[in-house]
């Protein structure tokens, strides 16, 4: 099994915002990249347990969300580590677009900008 990809992303929104943020925008982030798809995503409280599927392999995870920072742990199969670079920057990326004070409609325009 391989070290987890681990990336931390601070935010100013308070442990509530932040989840909330997080439980409304993440399936919208996660359609926004074709190659991956989530199956399965489970809260409980401050942290989210999932498991995605990105080029036919499966990567599984947890985010803990505190009050001034938002920690990813990600477990990538020995297939994707070669795109753990990637995966790290893509994630510390959409997560500061979610965190942000205007993150919505920082969000859409990132979206729109990634269509054109």
């Amino acid at each position: 099994m391989s070290a987890p990809l681990v990336v931390s992303i601070p935010h100013r929104l308070g442990r509530e915002e932040a989840v909330r943020r997080l439980k409304t925008g993440l399936s919208r982030a996660a359609t926004s990249i074709p190659v991956m798809q989530v199956e399965e995503e489970r809260w409980t409280g401050d942290s989210m347990n999932f498991r995605i599927r990105a080029l036919g392999q499966i990567a599984s995870g947890q985010v803990d969300v505190g009050d001034d920072q938002v920690r990813v742990e990600v477990v990538l199969p020995w297939l994707l580590q070669r795109f753990a670079e990637m995966a790290q920057a893509t994630i510390k990326k959409r997560g500061q677009l979610l965190l942000t004070k205007d993150g919505e409609s920082s969000f859409s325009r990132a979206r729109a900008a990634a269509r054109a």
